[in-house]
């Protein structure tokens, strides 16, 4: 039987599937990880940041302290608003559809999830379709960020924040309990896109006790050993095939 064949076997037979995933999952969406050769890490192209690391940039310290230049980097290398869902964002919404899959974890931040009709969605690092005026809490959606002048504004005077979740942040306790949750009570957990290498969402992983583990990564990661079937492929390619042998047939 062939890793495909593997997969959709263990779909059929599971009660309850919980997808776990990071930024590989949106790169055939034309939204770039940030490790590879072609990532956001190495995308830091101006003159007067150029000898700051993205970390630091996408700080919440930086934020409050250089307002302007992280808006800047921000607009430019976060938003691709643009971009729509592949197949493995159909994939799992369909999953959900069919009462398969109990709920996506993702570590991304650009609604895809959501796009593709996914419903229970937990976005570990927040969403930049959400923002808020750090003084009075109006929101304003991505388009409103995108189209600002210089440092978005509220009409109250306040500056307005994204609700993602910058390095120096605490994920959202809530999300956080309810992933573990989720983790915790399901049968299988299919882990796509990521070389779990990022904490605290890579220990995630310790909390499924149940009976398969599943990765979809082009890279090796640390749980691979563990897991009951790895494939080392890209993840759009390999939902698309589940697809075809899942969807009914007419």
């Amino acid at each position: 039987m062939n890793k495909i064949d593997l997969l959709v076997e263990i779909i059929n037979n599971s009660k309850k599937i919980v997808f776990l995933g990071g930024a590989g999952v949106s790169v055939e969406s034309g939204i770039p990880d940030f490790r590879s050769s072609n990532g956001i890490f190495t995308m830091n192209d101006y003159s007067n940041l150029e000898k700051i690391p993205v970390e630091k940039i996408l700080s919440n310290s930086f934020f409050h302290s250089n307002t302007e230049d992280f808006y800047k980097f921000y607009k430019d290398k976060m938003l691709y608003l643009d971009a729509k869902p592949n197949m493995c964002h159909k994939g799992l919404a369909y999953l959900e559809s069919i009462n398969k899959l109990s709920s996506v974890i993702t570590q991304n931040i650009d609604n895809l999830h959501y796009d593709a009709g996914s419903k229970n969605v937990y976005e570990l690092h927040g969403s930049v379709m959400k923002n808020h005026c750090q003084k009075c809490k109006k929101f304003y959606d991505v388009n409103y960020i995108y189209n600002s002048r210089g440092v978005p504004k509220c009409e109250c005077g306040g500056i307005i924040k994204p609700d993602v979740v910058l390095y120096e942040e605490n994920l959202d306790s809530n999300i956080l309990f309810n992933s573990i949750l989720e983790i915790s009570t399901c049968d299988t957990l299919i882990i796509g896109g990521t070389s779990l290498t990022v904490y605290p969402a890579a220990g995630l992983v310790k909390y499924f006790n149940g009976k398969n583990l599943v990765i979809i990564n082009k890279s090796v990661s640390q749980y691979d050993s563990s897991a009951d079937l790895v494939i080392n492929e890209d993840i759009g390619k390999v939902f698309e095939e589940v697809l075809l042998k899942l969807l009914p047939k007419e």
